[in-house]
């Protein structure tokens, strides 16, 4: 199987996950007509804890990825099927024990976190998911370690449309029941996008099986226990980032409720915070997240085989394409806050202030990401938990603090959320330097990308602006504007020399 570059194998993920993503979006647009603010609430309610167990279960794929590109590198096809066959035993156990967990003890959870108790629906409905996604996720791990990023590309497609296609289908069905059924329909398709992204990868596994020229693979315990050492790490790592959201679940509710707002005002803010600002703020996160699938089979093998300029040069790549998603991200979300939800959310631009905000997370979050699993594919795997332990005792200290001023309110979960990405990309780039002697050119991978962000935002705002003026259509004016700010963009990168063009079309066209 051919290999793909680190930005072949980025371009192909991130392009998949902004199209499913772009999808997602206008899943909410008929959702938020049907539920609304309040019904969102209860469906992002009991999101978090779902998230909570694909971030605890996100080391096993990428641990995979990681012992698989070693050793197809070393040419032992034995030890590949090794690797997923265990994979795939100890997602399997794990998928079916969460779903477990969440579907028997949802009323527990629910009296445990102070939820409002229609989010019941949504969390029994989460629950018949973890065993479909976990399946899903070992078979992206094994196509990701062979250094081929196309399948869990087409896969995050499928995903996402059968999510759609079903959730949208039952939370009409259940529409008469009452918003809390509705909210648990929806959330039911994820199940279904989990069968559908799977059957997928298991098709394409079939077809590639045939390449390795093994058989009677026995299950070594060697194998599992170098699985477990390597994402064990990893999984704690990206769980304490997604436990910035559980504590967003538990502390913004029941802070809203003790600064006087109703229990629907609470679950309204709620709605708007993780329904809407940061539906679109994970919209640019989904390329940091296909850059740091591309980023860890790459590093791990360039550092197994001690090509430590090879190494130093994709770290240095990751960290500059992570500055130049990050930059134009925040600015665009950050200025045309009112019209891009105007336009995902067909007029319903409420809570934009709480968007507006939330986009100034954006550089940290990718920052955190990129620099995370850059230390974990390489030296340091527990340091970075430890950074992001830390973020989270600042993110619970920050939001408890500024939830509770009354005229502050929703808003102090974004600011504890920024104050705790900054400081884990702070204590991150520290260690990058100790262990690894790495000193970004500051100029080259954030100064140049933050002029190109700035002069496009000028120009995209101005363009919004005059073009409202003469068609006085809100939607067609931020489209127009955000469509000539890519491309503009795209031309200032390259004139100011922030990208190679020949270089990135070697890589793009390379195999």
């Amino acid at each position: 199987m051919k290999k793909q570059s680190l930005v072949k194998g980025t371009f192909i993920l991130g392009f998949a996950g902004i199209f499913s993503k772009a999808i997602g979006i206008f899943f909410r647009i008929p959702l938020a007509i049907l539920i609304g603010d309040e019904g969102l609430g209860y469906y992002q309610m009991a999101y978090p804890l779902y998230m909570l167990f694909i971030a605890s279960a996100s080391g096993v794929p990428l641990a995979m990825s990681k012992m698989i590109s070693e050793k197809n590198v070393q040419g032992d096809q034995k030890g590949v099927i090794q690797v997923l066959k265990q994979a795939l035993f100890l997602m399997g156990i794990l998928g079916i024990g969460t779903s477990m967990f969440m579907i028997i003890f949802a009323k527990w959870l629910i009296q445990l976190f102070r939820w409002d108790n229609s989010a019941y629906y949504s969390l029994l409905a989460l629950g018949v998911a973890p065993v479909f996604i976990s399946l899903m996720s070992a078979l992206r791990g094994f196509f990701q370690g062979l250094q081929n990023m196309t399948p869990t590309a087409v896969s995050q497609i499928l995903e996402q449309i059968g999510r759609i296609v079903i959730g949208i289908g039952l939370a009409i069905m259940f529409l008469p029941k009452g918003i809390e059924y509705a909210a648990g329909g929806a959330t039911l398709g994820a199940a279904a996008g989990g069968i559908l992204g799977g059957t997928y990868l298991l098709s394409k596994y079939r077809k590639i099986r045939k390449e390795f020229n093994v058989s009677n693979i026995k299950l070594e315990p060697r194998v599992m226990d170098n699985l477990l050492r390597i994402s064990i790490p990893i999984s704690l790592g990206a769980a304490v980032g997604t436990i910035m959201n559980v504590i967003d679940s538990i502390i913004v509710p029941q802070g809203l409720l003790d600064v006087g707002f109703t229990s629907r005002q609470a679950a309204i803010l709620y709605g708007q915070l993780t329904g809407k600002a940061a539906v679109l703020v994970n919209v640019p996160l989904t390329i940091s997240v296909a850059l740091c699938a591309s980023i860890v089979p790459i590093i791990s093998e360039t550092y197994t085989l001690n090509k430590k300029g090879m190494m130093n040069k994709n770290i240095i790549s990751a960290m500059k394409i992570s500055a130049i998603i990050a930059l134009p991200s925040m600015c665009g979300l950050y200025f045309l806050a009112s019209p891009i939800l105007n336009l995902v959310f067909r007029g319903n631009v409420e809570g934009y202030l709480i968007l507006k905000y939330s986009s100034i997370e954006i550089p940290f979050i990718i920052l955190t990401q990129t620099t995370t699993v850059i230390l974990q594919s390489t030296t340091s795997k527990k340091m970075p938990i430890f950074h992001l332990l830390i973020g989270c005792i600042v993110k619970i200290i920050m939001t408890n603090f500024f939830i509770s001023i009354p005229e502050i309110n929703v808003y102090g979960a974004v600011i504890g959320t920024i104050s705790a990405y900054i400081t884990v990309v702070i204590l991150n780039m520290i260690l990058l330097k100790i262990k690894l002697g790495i000193t970004p050119n500051l100029y080259q991978i954030f100064i140049k990308p933050a002029y190109a962000s700035t002069i496009m935002t000028i120009c995209v705002v101005f363009i919004y602006t005059k073009m409202y003026d003469n068609t006085i259509n809100q939607s067609i004016s931020c489209l127009v504007a955000i469509v000539i700010g890519i491309i503009m963009y795209i031309i200032l990168i390259l004139v100011f020399k922030i990208v190679d063009y020949q270089k990135v079309k070697n890589k793009v066209i390379k195999k």
